[in-house]
Formats: structure tokens, C-alpha cells, sequence
């Protein structure tokens, strides 16, 4: 039980730290999704 809980927690901590570092590179939905055209 302690392994799966350690195992899930560790997946949310991989996931988080991933979307920040995409959002910070530049691959947010947004940046990819929209075209030239686009009003911001």
C-alpha cells in the first residue's frame, strides 16, 4: 500500500514539474495552438 501511495505522489510531483518547465519553455496550449493571425 505505502509503495502505490509513494508511487502516485511521485507521478503528480513528474507531472507538475513538467508542465512548468514546458509553460516555461514555451509549449503552453495556448502558445502552440494559435496561429500568426491570432489577436493576443
Amino acid at each position: 500500500m505505502r509503495a502505490i501511495l509513494i508511487a502516485f505522489l511521485a507521478m503528480a510531483v513528474i507531472a507538475v514539474a513538467a508542465d512548468l518547465v514546458l509553460d516555461y519553455s514555451g509549449f503552453a496550449t495556448a502558445e502552440t495552438t494559435t496561429g500568426s493571425a491570432v489577436r493576443n
